[in-house]
């Protein structure tokens, strides 16, 4: 059983956050879905209390939502305890703390922030202390192996954050140099597990129902985090719950599902940022919530042009009207479904 403050959850399969994607949207539909807890997008400290208005934006939590965390990082004690009195005010579950984005933009600048801090356990720890002095909310800590193969310190660092006082941590399985290449190393999320007794959250090479069960029974973990592989496809919640549940897959969804999946969060994010903004920001779920479609590329170059939601709804109509037409039945060779959706 996963227990953080008042959250307790069976087995529970997680949204990491993620810069530009788990908006209040995507993170409502990942509920929907089955996700047992959500995060926001990492949201930095020193923004925050400068109150930079997308920083703000990012802290702002739908009632629908819950538990949900909100996630800080930085590398100043002051910055980092301000941050998290200013999102306590938000109302999440959980404040949770980043040492693990890897991008150089925040990771290498200066002494570093994300998972640039792993160079510097001690820091880590002292900056942790001071959030979870400034909150009666649980912390959590979300973190990588190290800096490098060289340097790997997150067994110790484990024990060091639980004595302290860390509600749970999230483990991505691999080192900040391995950014998101090679595969990650599971068997530090067991060896985690085995060395601490707060809540360890398996995450890293998650992109299936099937893997979610496969790293709880490798790692004996008591939450999944599932990041890349829910973007465009909430349904790994809900696929992933029913194998946990003893149940059967229910299978991929179908075209027209992850279309209207798409226009759901659409829908949403206009209700919240107003038309034009949302109809180009929604794009960059595109690529994902479409990939694999016959002819894709036809409705990714029309929504591209679109803007406004009517353009939108026309082109996914256009682009259903074509599927059906050329479709064929099941055991016929497909033909070249782009060229001839395209050339029709």
């Amino acid at each position: 059983m996963f227990r953080v403050g008042q959250i307790e959850l069976d087995r529970p399969v997680l949204l990491a956050p993620m810069e530009a994607i788990t908006e209040r949207p995507f993170r409502r539909q990942c509920r929907r879905h089955g996700a047992g807890i959500v995060y926001t997008e990492f949201i930095s400290a020193e923004a925050l209390i400068r109150r930079v208005v997308n920083a703000q934006e990012k802290a702002l939590l739908a009632p629908d939502e819950h538990p949900v965390g909100i996630q800080i990082y930085g590398n100043r004690h002051e910055a980092l305890v301000e941050a998290t009195e200013l999102s306590e005010r938000m109302g999440p579950d959980l404040i949770d703390i980043n040492f693990g984005c890897p991008v150089k933009k925040v990771a290498c600048k200066g002494i570093g922030a994300g998972s640039g801090l792993l160079r510097e356990p001690d820091l880590v720890v002292s900056l942790t202390e001071a959030v979870i002095g400034a909150t009666p909310l649980p912390v959590t800590v979300k973190t990588r192996l190290g800096w490098d193969h060289q340097s790997i310190v997150i067994v110790d660092l484990a024990r060091r954050l639980e004595d302290i006082g860390v509600a749970a941590l999230t483990l991505h399985a691999r080192t900040r140099c391995q950014m998101f290449k090679g595969n990650a190393d599971w068997d530090w999320i067991a060896q985690v597990k085995q060395a601490v007794s707060i809540p360890v959250i398996g995450n890293g090479d998650v992109t299936t129902p099937d893997d979610v069960v496969r790293m709880f029974a490798h790692t004996g973990c008591d939450a999944v985090m599932v990041g890349r592989g829910a973007i465009g496809n909430p349904w790994i919640f809900s696929r992933a719950r029913a194998l946990l549940d003893g149940g059967v897959d229910p299978g991929p969804p179908s075209f027209e599902q992850r279309i209207a999946g798409y226009l759901e969060i659409l829908d949403e994010s206009i209700v919240e940022k107003g038309e034009p903004r949302a109809v180009k920001e929604m794009r960059k779920h595109l690529a994902s919530s479409l990939r694999g479609m016959p002819g894709i590329a036809w409705l990714r170059g029309r929504l591209m042009e679109e803007t406004d939601r009517a353009g939108v709804q026309r082109a996914v109509e256009s682009y259903l009207e074509k599927l059906h037409a050329h479709r064929r039945p099941p055991m016929a060779p497909d033909p070249d479904p782009v060229s001839e959706m395209v050339s029709s």
